[in-house]
């Protein structure tokens, strides 16, 4: 039986831009006719209820969500993982058929410092250890639950000779992982194991070695007094070291233990056992108080509740993942997240994997985990060195993977750096447009926030960089359009002139800028080539099966990467405002999924994504359902040739864009909910234009919507709610009447200043406005490895 909760536990593209106050007129015109704007309070709203969410709302999808272990999990894609986005440990069976349980250490900020190895050898992330709980007795069970709303790992192990009580967590604001056994007597002299790892990169079982590259030297293990510290020197300077400590208090052994890096001093063993001093100084307990206040207060900045048992369950865990894995001030998510394990791919990954590890942040509302807008501005010298030199004094670019600091170290010979390239030139490969794409990231943040400093300090500037450097190779051809030389579709395997990848996001950015300059009061000189690019480059290449790679070259094989459709999805530049273009998008999409064994896992997310764009809810849950069904593994990790988070997190926005959309200015409301998903909860959600969206779905239809708004930006809403409606004041659902008018094509516009809310409802309907959990349709196994 799973271990129980415990109850005591507790318009047009400048209007999308632009940040000015919203229009309204002096009537409210609505089927009915013509209201005064400014109508009193009605009597009828007398004893409607306040918007409340009670706090059992977030105990009762948060336990509900946990994950459960009664059978041992063996892999790292089976079984419990804690982290705070510097520190993660993932903890399983210790292979080989041993009679322990691993605890993994590692730590995003440990990497070698050779770039002359590229960004994969030389700047790879390094493996750090393990700790093995070694107990007296053979394991014969265990009943595991990881506690979502602590954070926290609790439970049992059985052995012959008793039994093991176990507590666990990462701490949310240091690194140190604090490991709790209470052992019954026939336990009591169980041990701990720390086990160094070799520390040289991951890549290293997968690919040869380059030239001159061997490994760092072992491992020291040092004693201080009673703390123990492994220290890891580098051959290139510098150090990581994993210090630990175990304390005894009444029948309890408690296990600290901290890792640090530096370079190129050798500071690291200092600051990690300062740490471990400092935490095992006080009670587990006590060091937890505020590592479960800060998870607390982080999921109380959102809530969804769904009736898909399995996909509600999905959803939570994804935000204790990102959380368990992301920081804005940590390095950006590697592939591997903070829990590295054997990978070919140790380090940063920008022509993908970065951009969809990030998008859930936006609507779930979490954007202090923003760790790409942060090192984007932080590194941004960097984004320059890593073109070529002739390119330098206007233009920037990322290459495919980096290092925490951004750094790619140069191509090598076998592959190992994979940098920026030059279009019409091979190798090394023409891969470019990674930085405009990372930038749309930043651009959904602005959109999120209307944050303008972020826009005049970051968004414009680096943008513009990086469509410069598409303009130094933009040229004009026999037909007058202007065209691309050969450039690299990610993964597709060939260059291809016109390259749909490149010709999507340069059209972006040009878009972008254009009405960023005119948001800003900015008259910029190259406003004229802007302009130009977007009257004159060349329409996306097309065949009779959809978009194509690039100009010559069709989509003609299984291809699990969407880069060739990114202006559907996620630019939103196209996005089947007529007929024809709508056509468009579905013969792509069928033709892409079409191609059986390549795909992978993030297929299904962008397939589900795009399929939401048209309205397509039953597409959207299918394609869940075969990512579910085909790749979500034990835990809701993923993996390919080795651990790849990307895609879980993906899955997460794919349900925001089923439940909320808001690009091109207008707030969608459940545009895309399959038939089965009769009842609906959101509350929180952050929209574009700075908004937060709170609404309920009853018995098949939208009962009510509230949206408050932080920017006092343009709010246009498709609600979907049936015949007339009411605006009234959100802020307590009892308010007068609020000002707004019909925009077509069922949207509303209504006139909301900063700090403001708005309620729709159907007119006359005053509904209950608590946020409580929705009853699920079908009973749902739990996550992890039930009995």
């Amino acid at each position: 039986m799973a271990t129980a909760p415990d109850p005591s536990r507790d318009p047009s593209r400048r209007t999308v831009l632009a940040t000015g106050t919203a229009i309204g007129g002096a009537l409210v015109v609505g089927a009915a006719g013509a209201i005064p704007a400014q109508a009193a309070p009605s009597s009828a709203l007398v004893g409607a209820d306040s918007l409340t969410a009670p706090e059992d709302s977030w105990r009762t999808v948060l336990d509900d969500a946990d994950l459960v272990w009664q059978k041992m999990p063996k892999t790292w894609y089976e079984g419990p993982y804690l982290g705070n986005g510097y520190l993660g440990s993932g903890i399983y069976a210790e292979p080989g058929g041993k009679n322990a349980v691993r605890f993994n250490v590692q730590h995003s900020e440990v990497q070698d410092h050779r770039p002359q190895f590229g960004s994969l050898f030389g700047l790879a992330r390094l493996p750090i250890g393990h700790f093995t709980l070694e107990p007296v007795g053979a394991i014969t069970g265990l009943d595991w639950r990881l506690r979502l709303r602590d954070a926290e790992l609790t439970g049992t192990i059985t052995t012959t000779a008793g039994t093991l009580r176990l507590r666990a967590f990462v701490h949310t604001k240091t690194s140190v992982l604090a490991v709790e056994i209470t052992p019954s007597e026939g336990e009591k002299n169980f041990r701990w194991v720390f086990h160094p790892a070799d520390a040289i990169s991951p890549r290293a079982a997968f690919r040869p070695l380059p030239d001159g590259y061997t490994g760092n030297p072992p491992a020291v293990v040092e004693r201080h007094g009673e703390l123990t510290a492994a220290v890891q020197p580098l051959l290139a300077g510098g150090q990581h070291v994993t210090a630990w400590r175990e304390r005894t208090q009444d029948q309890k052994r408690t296990l600290y233990v901290s890792v640090a890096h530096s370079f190129p001093k050798t500071t690291a063993r200092d600051r990690a056992l300062r740490t471990v001093r400092g935490a095992s100084s006080v009670p587990y307990d006590v060091l937890a108080l505020p590592h479960r206040t800060w998870w607390e207060r982080f999921y109380r900045k959102s809530f969804l509740s769904l009736p898909d048992a399995r996909l509600q369950r999905f959803y939570w865990i994804q935000l204790y993942k990102t959380a368990a894995a992301a920081r804005r001030d940590a390095p950006v998510m590697a592939t591997c997240g903070p829990w590295l394990e054997s990978t070919p791919w140790p380090n940063t990954w920008w022509n993908l994997n970065v951009q969809l590890e990030y998008w859930l942040i936006q609507g779930s509302n979490h954007l202090e985990l923003d760790a790409v807008t942060r090192a984007l501005g932080e590194f941004r010298d960097q984004l320059t060195a890593e073109v070529a030199a002739p390119y330098r004094g206007d233009s920037a670019g990322i290459p495919r993977t980096t290092d925490t600091r951004l750094v790619n170290g140069g191509a090598t010979p076998n592959g190992n750096g994979y940098g920026v390239g030059i279009p019409g030139q091979n190798p090394p490969t023409p891969e470019v447009g990674n930085l405009a794409w990372a930038l749309h990231n930043v651009w959904l943040t602005y959109r999120h926030t209307m944050d303008q400093s972020l826009l005049r300090d970051l968004l414009f500037p680096l943008l513009r960089k990086a469509v410069n450097y598409y303009l130094h190779f933009l040229g004009p051809g026999p037909d007058g359009k202007l065209h691309l030389p050969p450039t690299f579709s990610p993964e597709y395997g060939v260059d291809a002139p016109d390259c749909n990848y490149d010709l999507m996001l340069l059209r972006w950015g040009c878009r972008t800028l254009i009405d960023s300059a005119a948001e800003l009061g900015i008259s910029d000189p190259l406003e004229p080539r802007w302009q130009e690019v977007l009257t004159r480059l060349v329409p996306y290449p097309v065949d009779a099966n959809g978009y194509m790679i690039g100009a010559g070259v069709p989509f003609a094989k299984s291809h699990r990467h969407y880069s060739h459709l990114l202006a559907v999805y996620p630019l939103y530049e196209i996005t089947g405002r007529t007929p024809q273009e709508r056509a468009l998008i579905e013969k792509s999409l069928s033709h892409w999924v079409s191609f059986e064994g390549a795909l992978q896992g993030y297929t299904f997310t962008g397939a589900a994504s795009m399929s939401a764009l048209l309205g397509k809810g039953e597409d959207a849950l299918k394609y869940l359902g075969e990512l579910m069904t085909r790749f979500i593994q034990a835990n809701t990790m993923y993996k390919e040739s080795g651990p790849v988070i990307e895609t879980p997190l993906s899955a997460a926005q794919s349900l925001h864009d089923m439940v909320c959309q808001s690009w091109g200015g207008v707030i969608r409301v459940f545009p895309a909910l399959p038939a089965a998903w009769r009842e609906l909860v959101v509350h929180d959600f952050r929209t574009q234009g700075a908004f937060l969206l709170s609404a309920v779905r009853e018995a098949g239809r939208t009962r009510w919507i509230r949206i408050t708004s932080e920017a006092g930006a343009p709010c246009v809403v498709r609600h979907g709610i049936e015949g007339e409606i009411e605006v009234r004041d959100g802020r307590d659902g009892r308010g007068g009447r609020l000002r707004w008018e019909e925009a077509g094509d069922g949207t509303i516009r209504i006139r909301l200043r900063k700090g403001e809310s708005a309620l729709i409802t159907a007119r006359g309907d005053r509904p209950d406005l608590r946020i409580r959990p929705v009853k699920p349709n079908a009973p749902a196994p739990a996550w992890g490895l039930p009995a």
